[in-house]
């Protein structure tokens, strides 16, 4: 019901009173003074003259199911979002969700997370209000060892959705992450419950900085956001829902036809192709130069003897003047 009023103060042109408000969905006025208060705690800005007549002002800054909603155009992906003002890890709740049973394309998103997951187990600045912290579940029809291949995919809709909304070209570090003149912008974590042969649920999560302005220590000289890129405040609401719209169709035409045009525009982005890199895996480190990626989403890395090695899973780092750019 609260929705639904809220949907009526943005349609209007003016001010409604309570009056047509109760009549049009059928509660007592009381009721909608209620309603109207609680979106008031909820950050809206809604001009009310006595209890009688309101006027929607100004929406708030925040992640809202309704307000994300009302920019996406997918037939699945979002149309059920868990909304916390706080979570310990958009990740950690999505897979809580998801082992209960869960609805496809259903996405959890927190205004910051107190233990946000990076991938090899860093943690992920997540301050309140300032970015976009989320996860999907989704239970893609492919091969468990095919999963990886939806990380790139992720990273092609993130960045497609940045360029659409900021008017930024973000560039793509192997496998997931997001740069801006050599800056995180955005990390991907993705992770799967399978047996041998079938997927259980993946959970895709993502993190883009959007405004912050202040960074920890320890990432103050890696990691920028949007708004210090573009310049500008970036409106989060736009750019969740097109990130989402985004995905759903880049994940639609993956299922349909496979990974090639993904992997065409997952390098179009590519900041590691042709540059000196530095591997480093769980058995090794290899430095070399990073060749292209092949049909199954893997890193191709020609090393100093000449021998190309096919990376499944590390943490790559750009080389420049033999300085390691770890982002």
């Amino acid at each position: 019901m609260k929705n639904e009023i809220l949907q009526l103060l943005k349609k209007s042109t003016g001010y409604l009173s309570g009056e047509e408000i109760s009549a049009s969905l059928g509660i007592s006025r009381t009721a909608v003074w209620k309603h109207i208060r609680t979106l008031k705690n909820e950050g809206y800005i809604i001009d009310s003259q006595t209890k009688l007549v309101y006027a929607l002002i100004q929406v708030p800054d925040r992640l809202y199911p309704e307000e994300i909603k009302a920019h996406l155009n997918t037939k699945k992906i979002g149309r059920q979002i868990f909304y916390f003002p706080s979570v310990s890890s958009t990740n950690t709740t999505a897979k809580e969700i998801a082992e209960k049973g869960f609805q496809e394309g259903t996405v959890v998103i927190g205004e910051m997370q107190t233990s946000g997951k990076g991938r090899l187990s860093r943690g992920w600045h997540s301050p309140f209000g300032t970015g976009i912290w989320m996860s999907l579940i989704v239970k893609p029809a492919i091969a468990p060892m095919d999963a990886a291949k939806i990380t790139l995919l992720t990273a092609v809709s993130a960045a497609q959705a940045v360029k659409e909304e900021c008017g930024l070209k973000p560039g793509i570090k192997w496998p997931n992450d997001l740069l801006f003149q050599g800056k995180k912008l955005c990390g991907i974590l993705t992770e799967m419950k399978a047996d041998m042969d079938q997927i259980h649920y993946i959970i895709v999560g993502i993190g883009i900085n959007v405004n912050d302005t202040e960074f920890p220590e320890d990432i103050r000289d890696t990691a920028t956001s949007l708004k210090l890129a573009a310049g500008k405040e970036i409106n989060r609401i736009k750019l969740a829902a097109a990130v989402l719209n985004r995905w759903e169709v880049n994940y639609l035409e993956f299922l349909e036809s496979g990974f090639s045009r993904i992997k065409s525009r997952w390098k179009e982005h590519a900041v590691n192709l042709g540059q000196p890199v530095t591997v480093y895996t769980l058995q090794e480190t290899i430095r070399g130069r990073a060749l292209d990626i092949d049909d199954e989403g893997m890193l191709l890395v020609q090393d100093q003897q000449g021998k190309i090695h096919k990376i499944v899973a590390g943490d790559v780092s750009l080389r420049n003047g033999g300085k390691e750019n770890e982002n």
